[in-house]
């Protein structure tokens, strides 16, 4: 799918059974929530059960990079998967996942407890994974995943070398079947319920940042780098 193009095209499986009106498809607003989080749940299913595992990303345009070690799970099953049926028959080599980002914003307090919940952004992505061979493509993601935690470090680190290289895998899943969801707002109390003694409200949630604190064998005359101060 085109960057150019607003929105990403629903399907059956990007279509919530609840609360349909909190579901999204608008391209912005997915990129936002994908860049702004640091960790991604990456599910699959191995052996007849499904597993999902916390891993780094970065998404480069209309692809998402996932980092491993060769000897990881997922790795392991995109080199080494006979591939996923296709709907016209065909197969696909690569891994079927789905892959979820969600940030939590507030914690909604209502006067009664089935109504408590939580304000959040989330994006799914579903997907086959292929595992990147292309050295330079690999390289391009492996700085994107560095850059992704903290903009600008890439450039201030040693490259890997070919010893670490063959030890990190990437795979890639683009993104085309994808969907976020969004919760603002207070609590949805019942209207017999408006007049119970109860405090009722969002207790806002935000991501922060402590001062660095440097490494114990750092030299006393390196400082801290301007895109630490940045963050």
């Amino acid at each position: 799918m085109p960057e150019s193009t607003a929105a990403y095209r629903p399907t059956p499986r990007t279509v919530p059974t609840r609360a349909r009106e909190r579901a999204a498809y608008d391209r912005e607003l997915v990129h936002g929530i994908l860049d702004e989080a640091y960790v991604c749940h990456l599910g699959f299913v191995r052996d007849g059960a499904p597993v999902v595992l916390p891993t780094l990303y970065a998404r480069v345009g209309e692809r998402l990079y996932v980092h491993g070690s060769t000897g990881s799970r997922p790795l392991r099953m995109v080199a080494a998967d006979g591939g996923t049926e296709r709907a016209d028959g065909e197969t696909d080599p690569g891994l079927a996942v789905c892959l979820t980002v969600t940030h939590v914003d507030g914690l909604v307090l209502a006067r009664a407890a089935f109504h408590h919940s939580i304000n959040y952004r989330s994006v799914v992505v579903h997907g086959i994974a292929r595992q990147v061979t292309d050295a330079g493509e690999r390289r391009t993601a492996l700085d994107a995943i560095v850059d992704h935690a903290v903009p600008g470090r890439s450039l201030d680190s040693r490259p890997a070398n070919a010893r670490e290289l063959a030890a990190t895998a990437v795979i890639r899943l683009d993104l085309d079947e994808v969907s976020a969801k969004v919760r603002t707002g207070g609590p949805n109390d019942d209207p017999e319920d408006m007049t119970l003694p109860h405090w009722a409200g969002v207790v806002p949630l935000a991501r922060g940042y402590g001062a660095p604190v440097p490494s114990d064998d750092l030299d006393p005359a390196i400082t801290p780098p301007d895109y630490l101060s940045a963050l």
